[in-house]
């Protein structure tokens, strides 16, 4: 079974605060978009799991959330059968984009569907906050309200189709630092959220851009202007609006217009400002799914 793991962008991310049991109260708009990873599952006769990536650095162990994903469903259905992961890895990594967690929600949906399991999309996504807080919505996939820890979701009216330039900067950042950086007291623009939703039921994607903020910006461009200047390079081309996906580096800038998304991509290939440039779209499942083609 071939999978696509897709990644998703942030369009709008607010943080309310700390929770007593020291995880964060946030609300965001999440999207879907056309960059994926790609996961082969295979049974073995062999007992237990083994995973292979196309990146050295990529754990292949229980450190890695597909290993997590599977053997936890595996384990509660008592599947004697062994797994065979190969994952092929073009999100970028530690880059906002939840690489990992729509790696680990595909090889849930992959090994209910392998293995018969008879899990319904609800309840993997209830055991998937196990794995990660992105990994149910991942599994959800779509535009989508995340709430609480961003386990609580509510489908929303489709982001029209645009196009979505995708720019990682030579650095990474992790969730952990995002916070570190995160100054509650001080933090001076917040996305909209409720006008989000509203022009999305419009279908008007430059009202709705209007609406975008992401809290963690300033605090992690603090740190790496970088951010900054490939988000300003998006809108000097003609943007709609560019902005830090989660917990960043990774700028995405949405475009109404082919040859302006195009132009943005050339101006940051010549600079030296991106290690990793993706051009992507909006992806709104339907009545396509995870499978790409499996074994006859």
């Amino acid at each position: 079974m071939r999978l696509r793991a897709m990644a998703k962008i942030n369009l709008g991310l607010d943080v309310l605060g700390e929770r007593p049991d020291g995880y964060h109260e946030v609300r965001m708009v999440m999207q879907t978009i056309s960059v994926y990873d790609v996961l082969e599952l295979k049974k073995r006769k062999e007992s237990g799991i083994t995973l292979e990536t196309n990146l050295p650095y990529i754990p292949t162990d229980r450190r890695n959330l597909v290993y997590r994903a599977a053997e936890l469903l595996m384990q509660e259905k008592g599947v004697t059968d062994g797994l065979s992961v190969s994952l092929k890895k073009v999100i970028p990594v530690a880059a906002g984009l939840a690489g990992g967690s729509a790696d680990a929600a595909a090889a849930m949906v992959g090994v209910n569907r392998l293995f018969g399991l008879g899990f319904s999309r609800e309840e993997l996504m209830e055991r998937a906050v196990r794995i990660g807080a992105d990994v149910p919505y991942c599994i959800m996939q779509g535009t989508a309200l995340a709430e609480g820890i961003g386990e609580k979701l509510k489908r929303l009216p489709p982001m029209p189709d645009c196009y979505v330039l995708i720019g990682k900067p030579k650095v990474s950042v992790s969730t952990k630092m995002a916070y570190e950086t995160l100054d509650f007291e001080h933090v001076k623009e917040r996305p909209d959220i409720d006008r989000m939703i509203e022009a999305l039921e419009r279908k008007d994607i430059r009202r709705m851009a209007g609406y975008m903020e992401n809290v963690f910006e300033p605090g992690i461009t603090g740190k790496y202007p970088v951010i900054r200047e490939i988000r300003t390079v998006m809108e000097q081309c003609g943007a709609v609006r560019a902005m830090m996906s989660g917990s960043g580096p990774t700028v995405f800038g949405l475009f109404d217009d082919r040859k302006r998304m195009n132009k943005a991509a050339s101006r940051l290939r010549r600079s030296s400002l991106c290690r990793t440039i993706r051009m992507a779209g909006i992806y709104n499942p339907g009545e396509q799914t995870y499978v790409e083609s499996t074994d006859k």
